[in-house]
This record gives C-alpha cells, structure tokens and sequence, in this order.
C-alpha cells in the first residue's frame, strides 16, 4: 500500500468535508443581510447545532498537510500568508459574533448580524483566493491576482447556492420562497463564475491546458461539465418540487468540481514544482502519525453523522437560542 496515496486520499476527503460542510452555513451568513429579523433567526438555527463542529475538518486537512507533506505545508502557507490570514481573521469574526448576537439586544444584535455577515464572506472570498493562487503555483503578475479574484467572487457564489439550498431543505413558509429565489440567484452566480473560471484556467497553467484539451484523448474528461451543466439545470427544476434534491444537486456540483480539480492537479501537490512523494514525510512518520489517523477519522467521521440525524428537520425561531 503506497501510504502516500493514502494520505493524500484521506487529505482531499478532508477538504472536501470541509468545503461542503461549512461551505453551507458560510453560505446562509452571506445571505443574513436578505432576510428579515425574525428570518435572520431561523437561518441562524439551521446552523447553530453543526457551524463550529464543520470546521473541524479544516483543522483535520490543514494537520494532515503539515505531517503527511511537510515541504509541501511550508511552501504553501509560506505563499499563501496573507490570505489565510484573512480566513482566519473572517472565520473568528464570524465565530464571535454567532455567540455575542445571541446574548445582544436593539442595534446591538443588528451589528453582531452584520458581522457575522462579514467574517462569513470575508472568509468565502479568502478561500477562493487562495485556491485561485494554489491552481496557478503562486505565479507572479497582476493577471494571476485578477484570476484568483474571480475564482474567490466564484466560490462565494458556490457557497451561496449551498446556503440556499440548506435553507429551502431546513425551513418552511416564507423563508423557504426567500431562499429558492435566493437558490436561483447563488446558481446563476456559480454558472457565470464557473464558466469564466473554466476558460481562464487553461490560460493560466499550461499544465491544466494540456490536460483538459489534447483532444481526441481528453474528450471523455468532458463528461464532468456536461454533467455539472446538467445537474444545474435540475437544481433550477427541482425548486419548489422538493426540499432536499436542490441542496443534493448544489453538493453534486462541488463534488464534480473538486473531481476535476483533483484530476488537473494530480499528483503535485504544488503545481509543477512539487509532487506528493517529493513533498511526503518518511514512510515511518507516515506509519505513525496513520495510526492517530485511524482512531480520529472514525470519531470525527462517525460523530458529524450522529450529530446531523440528531438536529435533523425543520428548523422554527427560538430552537437553538441559548
């Protein structure tokens, strides 16, 4: 078994979690400013059981980059300081501000709302530049800044789309007609973004060029868009017919987009400069650090199942208030 593989399997599930999981409620704090008072209560009870428990998949892919690719960790955060910094300025933000609203009264709680907003979109937009920066291996010039702006406005728009759609599965009346046009509105931004993503990025890197578009071979990689294009449009059908398949088909998308993703990257783990073995610690740091490995994936895995069936429903104001 090549444990490098392994790791990096379990690396990219890691994200991915991540991405999904807190993608959504980073999605309904970006739409906090589009509902009413009492709406803004809802929404922010279909979050509260989960919000901070998402990001613990975070913390689990960033610690499997620092012990399972050491030089690779160094190299990427080195370049990406500023914009982590930036999530991680957006991402405590938002924490304090979901705990301090609770407790706030009058123009108070309207701050702390408008701050969960804030560090909400603060770090959507963070994230998306550090993914535009990371596709493009830290390429210097002002058009590879202008290409991770647009992929940051993008991912925004992708966590739109999975905070509506959250809403419409976890909400009823009123809010939840809110949130289908909101769904229309976060699609239609995903499609523009993805579309001008997907033409800059063969511009961008060479390597993403030579891979998606040396034709014939490469004419079966255009399933992924044919199918992410049709599995929008039954996003958009599927409005107002049912409350999960709209939430379903917006994961779909992210799912398809990290699968393209991971085929133009592998197997850098820094694009063309750096490998997932050359960048792999000693297979007996790997032996270890696999044996922790298989006692947290398991808790973690097993505990955001429980703690999914156990809230699981429609959300009403005042249910998670403390």
């Amino acid at each position: 078994m090549d444990l490098v593989l392994v790791f990096t399997a379990l690396m990219a599930f890691a994200i991915l979690a991540y991405v999904l999981l807190d993608g959504y409620d980073l999605g309904v704090g970006m739409l906090m400013p589009a509902a009413e008072r009492e709406e803004q209560e809802i929404m922010v009870g279909t979050i509260a059981p989960y919000w901070d428990a998402n990001e613990t998949w975070l913390v689990l892919g960033i610690g499997l980059l620092l012990v399972a690719f050491p030089r690779a960790h160094g190299e990427i955060l080195g370049a990406l300081y500023l914009p982590v910094a930036a999530m991680l300025v957006g991402l405590m933000l938002r924490g304090v501000a979901f705990e301090l609203r609770v407790k706030a009264e009058g123009w108070h709680r309207e701050l702390w709302n408008w701050l969960f907003w804030a560090g909400s979109t603060l770090a959507a937009f963070a994230q998306g530049l550090m993914l535009g920066r990371y596709v493009t291996g830290f390429a210097a010039g002002g058009g590879y800044w202008l290409f991770a702006i647009v992929v940051g406005a993008s991912l925004c728009g992708g966590y739109v789309l999975l905070g509506a759609t959250w809403l419409v599965l976890r909400t009823r009346g009123a809010l939840q007609a809110k949130s289908m046009a909101w769904a229309k509105w976060g699609l239609l931004w995903v499609a523009l973004g993805v579309a001008l993503v997907s033409l800059a990025t063969p511009l961008a890197s060479e390597t993403v060029r030579s891979r998606w578009f040396d034709f014939p071979r490469t004419a079966g990689l255009m399933v992924l868009p044919a199918a992410s294009i049709a599995i929008g449009l039954w996003v958009w059908y599927t409005l107002g017919k049912s409350d999960a398949k709209p939430f379903a088909g917006a994961v779909a998308i992210f799912v398809l987009a990290f699968i393209g993703l991971a085929y133009s990257l592998f197997p850098y783990v820094v694009m063309d400069r750096l490998t997932i073995w050359d960048a792999a610690a000693d297979e007996s740091a790997l032996r270890f650090v696999g044996a922790g490995v298989l006692i947290v994936f398991p808790l973690l895995f097993g505990y955001t199942v429980y703690a999914y069936r156990v809230f699981r429903g429609k959300v009403s104001r005042g249910m998670y208030e403390h």
